[in-house]
C-alpha cells in the first residue's frame, strides 16, 4: 500500500474538488421537504415559514466582511476557522474533543451513530425513493411500502459503493453534483419566467397571520437550518484535503453562496405556481411544480431530483464514515471501525456500521418526525462546537489560525443554536425529551466502555474474538497510522 493510501482513502487535491464534495452533500434539495414542514408551523400565513427562516438567517446569521461573503451564515464561517486551525478529520467529534475533552466528544459520536446519522440518511433516502418512483405512478398514489423498499435498495447501493471503491464513489459524486445543479436550474428558469409574466399572487400578504407563535419557532428554525446546513461536511475529511488553510474556507464560502442563491430562487420559483396550502398537501413539491409548467418534460424533474438525493446519500455516508474512523482511532468506538479493506483500501466497517440502524429508522417512522427528532441533538452539538471555538481562543491563544472570524460571530451563532434547543424543550417536550434522554445514554456508556478498564477477562476475550472474526469476514486490517501508534 502506498503512503497516500494509508493516509486516507481519498485525497482532495484542489479547491474545485473540495467545493464539489461540499456541494454534492450540501445541495440535498431539502427544499423538497423543508418548505412544507416549516410552513405547517404557521398555518394561517400564505407565505411559508422557510422564507421567514431565510430572512431570520440573513439578519441573525449575518456574515463577516468583505462584501462578497456577506451572504454566508455564521456557522459556515466558524467551521471554516475550525477546519484551518485543527487539521484533523472527524468534524464535530474532533472539535469537541479538542475543546472540551473525551466525555462530550464520545457523547457526540454516540448520538451520531445511534440517532443523527441513521435518521438523516433515512430522511434524504426516503426522498430518493419517492422521486425515483414518481415517473411510474404519475396518475396514482405511490404505495408507502414501495417507497421504503426502493429506499432500502438505494441505501444498500450507496454503502456498497463506498465500501467497494473510493475512486468510483468520488467520480460519481462529481457527476451527481452536476445533476444537482441541473435539477435546480430546471426549476429556477420556469419560475423566473413566471415572475416576468407577473405571477406574484402567492407572495401577497407574505407575513400575514395571527397564529404565529414563538413556540413554533424551533420547528421553523430546525426546518430552515436543515435545508441550509451542510457547511460542516468538508470538515469531516480535513486530513484528505490538500492545503486545507486555503481550500476549506474557499470551498465552504463558494458552496454557501451557490446553495443560498439556489435554494432561495428554487423556493421563490415554487411560489410563483404553488400556494402555501397546495404545498402543504404535496408530497413531492418539485413534481407538482413541474406538472403545472413543463408538460411532458416534467418527467425529467423527479429523475434529476432522485439523482440529487442519491448524491447526498453518497456524500453523507462518505463524510460521516470518517468521523467513526477517527473516533475508533481515538479509542472511542470499537477498534474494527478504524480498519480498512486489505485490497480496496476503503474504511469498510465504518461505512456499513450504519446500515442496520438506518433500516430501523427507515421502517419505523415518517419523514418529518425523523427530521424533528434528530434536530435537537444535531443543533445542540453544533452550538457546542461553535462555543468550543470561543473557548479555544482563550485556552489556546497561540494556535495558528490562518482563517479567523470576529468573536461576535461564533458567540451569536452558538447562542442562537442553544436558545432554540432550550426553547424546543418547552415547546415540544415529548420529542425533545426523548432525544435528550437518548443523548444522555452516552454518559453511562462512556464510563462503561471507555473509562472502566477492569473489565472481566471473559468480556475482553469476547471482544477480541469478535474483532478477529469480523476482520476475517470483512478482510480488513489496521491502517498504517494505527500500526505506527
Amino acid at each position: 500500500m502506498t503512503d497516500d493510501t494509508q493516509r486516507s482513502p481519498l485525497f482532495i487535491s484542489s479547491c474545485s474538488n473540495s467545493t464539489a464534495v461540499t456541494l454534492c452533500v450540501w445541495l440535498q434539495l431539502h427544499a423538497q421537504h423543508s418548505p412544507r414542514n416549516a410552513t405547517s408551523g404557521d398555518k394561517s400565513s400564505p407565505f411559508p415559514g422557510w422564507w421567514k427562516d431565510a430572512l431570520v438567517q440573513r439578519s441573525v446569521l449575518l456574515t463577516r466582511p468583505p462584501p462578497e461573503s456577506d451572504r454566508l451564515p455564521r456557522g459556515a464561517l466558524c467551521y471554516a476557522e475550525l477546519g484551518t486551525c485543527i487539521k484533523k478529520s472527524g468534524g464535530h467529534y474532533t472539535y469537541i474533543l479538542e475543546a472540551f475533552g473525551p466525555l462530550p466528544a464520545f457523547v457526540r459520536v454516540w448520538v451520531e451513530l445511534l440517532i443523527i446519522r441513521p435518521a438523516a440518511t433515512a430522511v434524504i433516502s426516503l426522498a430518493f425513493g419517492r422521486y425515483i418512483l414518481e415517473p411510474f405512478f404519475m396518475q396514482c398514489e405511490i404505495p408507502e411500502l414501495a417507497i421504503k423498499l426502493i429506499t432500502a435498495v438505494g441505501i444498500t447501493l450507496v454503502m456498497v459503493l463506498n465500501s467497494t471503491s473510493v475512486s468510483w464513489s468520488a467520480r460519481i459524486q462529481i457527476f451527481l453534483t452536476f445533476c444537482k445543479l441541473v435539477a435546480i436550474l430546471i426549476i429556477i428558469v420556469p419560475g423566473v419566467i413566471q415572475l416576468i409574466k407577473g405571477e406574484t399572487r402567492h407572495f401577497k400578504n407574505a407575513f400575514a397571520g395571527n397564529d404565529a407563535s414563538i413556540m413554533g419557532l424551533p420547528l421553523a428554525f430546525y426546518s430552515g437550518m436543515y435545508a441550509y446546513s451542510g457547511w460542516f461536511y468538508l470538515n469531516f475529511v480535513t486530513e484528505e484535503v490538500e492545503n486545507p488553510e486555503k481550500n476549506i474556507p474557499l470551498a465552504i464560502c463558494i458552496s454557501m453562496i451557490i446553495v443560498t442563491v439556489g435554494y432561495v430562487l428554487t423556493n421563490v420559483a415554487y411560489f410563483t405556481t404553488i400556494s402555501a396550502g397546495e404545498l402543504l398537501l404535496s408530497k413531492a413539491v418539485a413534481v407538482t411544480f413541474a406538472e403545472r409548467l413543463m408538460g411532458n418534460f416534467s418527467l425529467a424533474v423527479p429523475v434529476f431530483v432522485a439523482l440529487s438525493c442519491f448524491g447526498s446519500m453518497n456524500g453523507g455516508i462518505f463524510a460521516v464514515s470518517r468521523m467513526f474512523f477517527v473516533a475508533s482511532r481515538e479509542g472511542h468506538l470499537p477498534e474494527i471501525l478504524s480498519m480498512i479493506h486489505v485490497r480496496k483500501h476503503t474504511p469498510l466497517p465504518a461505512v456499513i456500521v450504519l446500515h442496520p440502524l438506518t433500516m430501523i429508522m427507515l421502517f419505523n417512522g415518517d419523514l418529518y418526525s425523523l427530521l424533528n427528532f434528530l434536530s435537537f441533538a444535531r443543533w445542540l452539538f453544533i452550538g457546542l462546537v461553535v462555543a468550543g471555538l470561543i473557548y479555544l481562543r482563550y485556552k489556546r491563544p497561540d494556535m495558528p489560525r490562518p482563517f479567523k472570524v470576529p468573536l461576535f460571530i461564533p458567540a451569536l451563532f452558538s447562542f442562537t443554536c442553544l436558545f432554540m434547543v432550550a426553547l424546543s424543550l418547552y415547546s415540544d417536550p415529548v420529542n425533545t425529551g426523548i432525544g435528550f434522554a437518548i443523548t444522555l445514554t452516552g454518559v453511562p456508556a462512556y464510563y462503561l466502555f471507555i473509562v472502566w478498564d477492569k473489565k472481566p477477562k471473559w468480556f475482553r476475550k469476547l471482544l477480541d474474538n469478535v474483532t478477529e472474526t469480523l476482520q476475517i469476514l470483512l478482510e480488513v486490517v489496521p491502517s498504517e497510522e494505527d500500526q505506527k501508534s
